[in-house]
């Protein structure tokens, strides 16, 4: 396990990479057979494939489920942890070292209660109290802090993100991430403000590059529950057109099941 987590630090020390969320077994297989160096989960893409909106997974199934994505493949996975299933900063570090007993090689702490932001003080408390259990665990796993300002809609949200970043950092925090950046310049700021920590921007859509990114300095790119809503996306556009057109074109976009067959024989 030591190895893994050591193999996914040193992607963050330099360059960019793209850390595609999994949300099953499958999924995992396929990414790591396509060349992808490391994988993280998606609370959404999880969610969905249960029949339940983001965050209505228990924090039980999804250390299950994150347990399963790690015996999937040899590569390091990411949690996307959500706010670490509690308020209370004790609960929050119990919460942590049943994550990282997953055999998990990061895991991401969320500063947003619902639709509303945990106050400043609360949210630092949170983050060291993650800091204080892995740091206690048998495996320095990366600590990502994310502020979910723009995703909340608060009044400036961008100088909120910059301050809460500022204090996750002081608070230990190994990775920044603020999901919603849209523009260079707000990359630009987070990484400014990030210092030396190795900032994780999410992928939207048809914003930003690669290598537009990787050239502001982000070192890591996750697509959240992405990949999953393209496949969802897919579903229910063929599964529409069957039912109101009683036409079948949709599946021709389908991969071949000689592919995916060959693709998990291995």
């Amino acid at each position: 396990m030591t190895s893994t987590v050591d193999g996914f630090r040193a992607l963050h020390a330099d360059g960019c990479f793209v850390l595609p969320n999994a949300w099953d077994r499958g999924t995992a297989v396929m990414l790591h057979r396509l060349g992808f160096p490391a994988l993280a989960s998606t609370s959404g893409g999880f969610a969905f494939s249960r029949a339940r909106p983001d965050g209505g997974v228990a924090r039980d199934d999804v250390l299950a489920h994150l347990r399963e994505l790690v015996a999937a493949t040899p590569l390091p996975v990411n949690a996307d942890f959500e706010d670490g299933y509690a308020s209370d900063p004790d609960a929050v570090a119990a919460s942590v070292s049943a994550c990282v007993a997953t055999g998990v090689a990061g895991l991401s702490i969320e500063d947003r209660d619902g639709d509303a932001l945990y106050p400043l003080d609360v949210a630092v408390e949170r983050l060291r109290a993650a800091r204080a259990a892995i740091d206690a665990g048998p495996s320095p796993v990366v600590l990502t802090a994310r502020s979910e300002a723009h995703l909340v809609g608060v009044p400036d949200a961008q100088a909120v993100v910059l301050e809460r970043l500022a204090a996750f950092a002081e608070a230990g925090a190994d990775c920044l991430y603020a999901p919603g950046l849209r523009t260079p310049e707000q990359v630009a700021a987070v990484v400014a403000v990030a210092g030396p920590l190795p900032v994780n921007v999410l992928a939207v859509g048809a914003g930003l590059t690669v290598a537009q990114l990787a050239e502001l300095g982000v070192r890591r790119i996750s697509l959240g529950s992405g990949l999953a809503r393209v496949a969802w996306g897919a579903f229910l556009a063929t599964s529409r057109e069957i039912l109101e057109r009683g036409t079948f074109n949709g599946l021709a976009a389908a991969p071949p099941s000689a592919e995916l067959n060959a693709a998990f024989e291995g």
